[in-house]
C-alpha cells in the first residue's frame, strides 16, 4: 500500500484550517507587495548596515575577547574614533605565554627552510590585503594614502628578507672552533625559548614586522604586546596569521594598557626573553631588573625602521650551544 502523492506545494506550505481565506501576501518592511520577488516602483529598500568590526586578542590561533571583558577607546591621528579595542588582562597574558610554551617544541624543531616558507607565506598574504593594511595604518599614524602604500610595501619585504635569513644565521652565528685535543667542537645558535616583544609605540606594521620577525624565523614563539595607541595594524596582520601556515600559539597578540602588562611579561617565569622596543623610557630600567629575577634576557630600542635591519635583532633571541665530539667517532 502505497502512501499518498501529494503537490510539492502541499508538501512545502503549512495546512491551514478549511475556510480561513486565501493565504496571506508577503510583504517588505515597507508594506509593499513582494510575492515571487515582484517589486514595485515604489519600493522602499531599507539601508543596509555595515558589519562593525570586532577588534579581538589572538592567542593560541584563536581570536577570544578579554577574559575581563574590557574594551578601551583607539582614535586616528586626528583625535577621531576609530575603534574599541580589547584591553587584555594579566590573565590573558599568563594565556598566552601558555599557548607560546606549548607551541615551541614543534617551532623550533621545524626546519629553518621550513620556518623560511611560512614567513614568506605571510608576505603572499599580506600582499593580497596590501589595500586594508593601508588604510589602517593611514588612519593610525596620519598617512597619507600614498606613503601608508609604501609602509605596507616596506613592511611585507621585511617579512621576505627575514624568510631569507631562515637557514643562512647558522651560518654567521654557529662556528667549528680549533681545539687543543682529539676533538671536534661546534658551536651551534638554537632558540631561546619564549619571548614577549613590546611592539613600537609608533611604527604601527612596520616596526612590529621588524621585531617580530626575526624572533620567530630563529624559531622562538612570541608573545606580543601591541602598540597600545595604535593597534589596529597588528590586529589585522594576526588576521594574516591565522590564516598563514604559522603554527597556532608561535604568535600570540595582546591589546591593552602597556603599563598594566609590560611589568607582568618582565616578570613571568616562564618568559625566556623580552624585547624592550616599545617600552617608555622612564619603565625601561623597572622592567630590566625585574627580568633580572630570572635572568630573563632584555634587549631592543627603537629606531628608524625604514633603515637595512642588519642581523642584531636576529642574533638577539638566540643562544648559543656547545657541542664537543670525540675525533674518529
Amino acid at each position: 500500500m502505497g502512501w499518498p502523492r501529494t503537490s510539492m506545494s502541499e508538501r512545502t506550505q503549512p495546512e491551514r484550517a478549511k475556510g480561513a481565506g486565501p493565504a496571506p501576501r508577503e510583504t517588505d518592511g515597507a508594506g509593499v507587495s513582494d510575492l515571487h520577488g515582484g517589486a514595485r516602483a515604489d519600493r522602499k529598500v531599507t539601508p543596509r548596515l555595515a558589519v562593525r568590526k570586532t577588534h579581538k586578542l589572538f592567542i593560541g590561533g584563536a581570536f577570544p575577547r578579554s577574559e575581563s571583558g574590557r574594551s578601551y577607546p583607539v582614535h586616528d591621528a586626528r583625535g577621531r574614533l576609530l575603534a574599541f579595542a580589547a584591553q587584555a588582562s594579566r590573565k590573558d597574558l599568563r594565556d598566552c605565554v601558555v599557548a607560546a610554551r606549548g607551541a615551541f617544541a614543534g617551532w623550533s624543531g621545524a626546519t629553518a627552510y621550513n620556518r623560511g616558507q611560512v614567513l614568506y607565506r605571510v608576505a603572499e598574504l599580506m600582499e593580497g590585503r596590501a589595500a586594508q593594511f593601508a588604510a589602517e595604518v593611514a588612519a593610525a599614524e596620519g598617512l597619507r594614502r600614498r606613503e601608508a602604500e609604501a609602509v605596507v610595501a616596506a613592511s611585507v619585504d621585511r617579512w621576505v628578507w627575514y624568510a631569507g635569513w631562515s637557514d643562512k644565521v647558522a651560518q654567521i652565528a654557529g662556528a667549528a672552533n680549533p681545539v687543543a685535543g682529539p676533538y671536534f667542537n661546534f658551536s651551534v645558535p638554537e632558540p631561546t625559548g619564549v619571548v614577549a616583544v613590546l611592539a613600537p609605540a609608533q611604527s604601527s606594521l612596520l616596526g612590529l614586522a621588524s621585531v617580530l620577525a626575526p624572533v620567530i624565523v630563529t624559531g622562538n614563539t612570541a608573545v606580543v604586546l601591541a602598540s597600545e595607541g595604535r593597534p589596529l595594524p597588528s590586529v589585522a596582520l594576526a588576521e594574516v596569521l591565522s590564516t598563514s601556515d604559522v603554527p597556532p600559539g608561535v604568535v600570540n597578540l595582546l591589546t591593552g594598557r602597556l603599563a598594566e602588562l609590560a611589568p607582568v611579561a618582565a616578570a613571568h617565569m616562564d618568559i625566556n626573553a623580552i624585547d624592550l622596543t616599545g617600552a617608555p623610557d622612564a619603565d625601561r630600567a623597572g622592567l630590566e631588573r625585574m627580568a633580572a629575577a630570572n635572568l630573563k634576557r632584555a634587549y631592543g630600542r627603537e629606531q628608524r625602521w625604514e633603515d637595512p635591519p642588519g642581523t642584531r635583532r636576529l642574533l638577539a633571541a638566540l643562544e648559543t650551544k656547545t657541542v664537543w665530539h670525540p675525533v674518529g667517532i
